[in-house]
């Protein structure tokens, strides 16, 4: 039995390491703000990871299935940039961009669905995100029978 537990253990730091020299790993792609954009998002709940104005970035390998629904093709990428929430006239307008995720299609992260999903400082640094549980668990969750993506078409036009 206590075999078993540190065994667990192992296992687990091993899962843990290889889910943080990959979020090192990843970068975020150049030239990302020419992607096909989507219009401004508000998230007032202040409970919310996502509490902010955002915008959705998606590049061109994403695009077709994102538009007509299904599986996306290895390599499909989304960037979402997060900016704080100030009040001017009563209105939440946009502040100092406070966060930048990536969201890639590389079957090798098996335990995030097929996705590697990694956080970044607005200086584009990576950030502390953990992508199981502020990524894949709320992914998992809200889109499961979209291949993960919780973004909408709608939302761009």
């Amino acid at each position: 039995m206590k075999k078993t537990v540190v065994m667990l253990v192992a296992a687990s730091l091993v899962l843990a390491a290889s889910l943080v020299s990959a979020a090192e790993k990843a970068s975020l792609p150049k030239g990302y703000e020419k992607w096909e954009k989507s219009k401004q998002k508000i998230v007032n709940d202040k409970k919310s990871l996502f509490y902010g104005i955002h915008y959705t970035y998606v590049d061109k390998k994403a695009l077709k299935a994102f538009k007509t629904g299904g599986k996306y093709p290895e390599g499909s990428r989304f960037v979402v940039d997060y900016y704080n929430i100030r009040e001017e006239g009563g209105k939440p307008v946009q502040g100092k961009k406070n966060m930048v995720v990536l969201m890639k299609k590389d079957k090798k992260f098996k335990e995030t669905g097929g996705w590697q999903f990694a956080g970044f400082n607005p200086d584009g640094r990576p950030s502390a995100v953990d992508p199981v549980k502020n990524c894949y668990e709320c992914h998992l969750k809200e889109a499961k029978d979209a291949d993960l993506v919780i973004s909408k078409y709608a939302d761009f036009k």
